[in-house]
């Protein structure tokens, strides 16, 4: 099966391209951003070798849907989708910090905390906590906005506000939109059977307005759990049944590696690639509560260019 790892676009009006770990962003006319959804694959800050068939699409169209599910909560980004893999929005300004909240202790937050450490981001997590168990309210844990190749740094409030990252006034937007969109996302997962345990959120500012901006509750950037197992699995020490893609987090380790100098990525054989490519799917139809439409991947870069090109037409 086809998979887009790679783009090398040149749209009428174009003035800048951005490759990131897993999108492709192009500007044009230094106010629109194409920003495309590759199949690429990323864990402990590390792309992958191989892609993952559909993944672009399964996250692309998540996020714009749920970037439609909460416009009325902060404005975003989005224009259009004209594209499975492509949205099109307006570009913003953005700041150099991403807001991730969580609702259960787990992830790297448990690995942290099973270290021993009591304090992340500067929130205090209470002693006797168990793996996956929920917090009294959900928790806000910043990191650093890294560069490519550089691995994203917790930073606290206070570090946030006295670097000047980030003005008083803006950041408590920020917290604020922050907090809303996980309630809405937690509405929404809770009709689907699921819980939002964790997710991550980027904003920007255009014109003076905060703007929520990049992906949003998808599985690269989201952790699902699954209520109907949810209590009794806690209850019994167990690992919890998951949406998201720790289970490539967990596959690596489970290999010997977590991004660390000196590892190697294990080999991505076409069963595992096409074993990860159902789960994505699975993913997708769980959280978007839709059956997965596979897009036609048999000129995915010319398909693309074309569908944005008509589209750029029109704006």
């Amino acid at each position: 099966m086809n998979a887009l790892t790679n783009t090398d676009f040149h749209f009428d009006g174009q003035t800048n391209v951005y490759h990131g770990k897993v999108r492709d962003v192009y500007t044009v006319k230094n106010d629109l951003l194409v920003m495309v959804a590759t199949d690429r694959i990323s864990a402990f800050d590390v792309v992958l070798p191989k892609g993952i068939p559909y993944k672009g699409q399964m996250l692309n169209q998540i996020a714009a849907k749920f970037l439609d599910a909460t416009a009325d909560i902060v404005p975003n980004w989005k224009l259009a989708s004209p594209d499975p893999m492509v949205t099109v929005g307006l570009r913003c300004e953005g700041y150099p910090v991403e807001m991730i909240v969580r609702g259960y202790l787990c992830g790297s937050a448990w690995r942290t905390y099973k270290s021993g450490v009591r304090e992340i981001c500067g929130v205090k997590i209470p002693d006797g906590m168990r793996e996956n168990q929920r917090f009294p309210q959900p928790i806000i844990t910043p990191t650093t906005k890294a560069e490519l190749g550089r691995h994203d740094e917790d930073i606290t409030r206070d570090e946030i506000l006295s670097q000047g990252l980030v003005s008083v006034e803006e950041y408590e937007m920020l917290e604020k939109y922050t907090m809303e969109l996980f309630m809405r996302g937690t509405e929404i997962a809770a009709k689907r059977g699921l819980i939002l345990v964790d997710t991550k959120y980027e904003f920007g500012r255009r014109d003076g307005k905060i703007y929520l901006i990049d992906e949003i509750h998808t599985p690269d950037s989201s952790r699902y759990f699954y209520v109907d197992s949810y209590q009794e699995l806690f209850e019994k020490g167990e690992a919890q049944k998951q949406l998201s893609k720790e289970f490539v987090r967990e596959w690596l380790m489970e290999n010997g590696f977590q991004g660390k100098d000196g590892q190697s990525v294990p080999e991505m054989t076409p069963e595992i690639v096409a074993g990860i490519s159902e789960r994505y799917i699975e993913l997708f139809e769980n959280i978007s509560g839709e059956s997965f439409d596979k897009a036609d991947i048999a000129d995915i870069s010319k398909r693309i260019e074309k569908n944005v090109v008509d589209y750029l037409k029109t704006v």
